[in-house]
């Protein structure tokens, strides 16, 4: 199993997948936590061969900022509109679905997306995605643990 957090952290609210990486460390031990970019090479090499996945990046569904998305990749893809367009260049959602089709997405693949809002260079988290960093590593950590 691995949680894969993807983002920028030069880049406002794309840093959300990486600032959960950072508080899940503090609330797991024994679980590969992975931070990456988002290329989208990058994260089929990291699910492939891998049992279960969970995927934590920002999205732009036109929520609320903030708002927390917990979506089963297993049961179907995800929504592009949210997640076709990305900062990373090629989306996840394509390099979910290619990994789909290459026989790679693990039997288990939750992503969390948390809605952003400010992803210009240089910028800062805003506070509503700030916020949801801990509440998803919470949801995370008891997701894993089965709690």
């Amino acid at each position: 199993m691995i949680v894969l957090c993807i983002g920028n952290p030069q880049r406002g609210d794309d840093t959300a997948g990486r600032a959960v990486a950072h508080a899940l460390r503090a609330l797991l031990v024994d679980v590969e936590i992975i931070e990456e970019e988002g290329e989208a090479t990058r994260v089929l090499a990291r699910l492939d061969g891998v049992d279960a996945a969970y995927i934590v990046d920002a999205c732009v569904s036109g929520a609320e900022p903030g708002e927390i998305h917990r979506i089963d990749v297993g049961t179907g893809p995800l929504p592009r509109a949210a997640f076709g367009a990305s900062t990373h260049g090629f989306g996840l959602a394509e390099a979910l679905e290619l990994a789909r089709a290459l026989g790679v997405l693990p039997p288990r693949c939750i992503v969390y997306a948390i809605e952003g809002k400010i992803f210009d260079i240089g910028a800062s988290m805003s506070p509503a995605v700030a916020e949801a960093v801990d509440i998803v590593a919470g949801r995370l950590r008891a997701d894993i643990l089965g709690e």
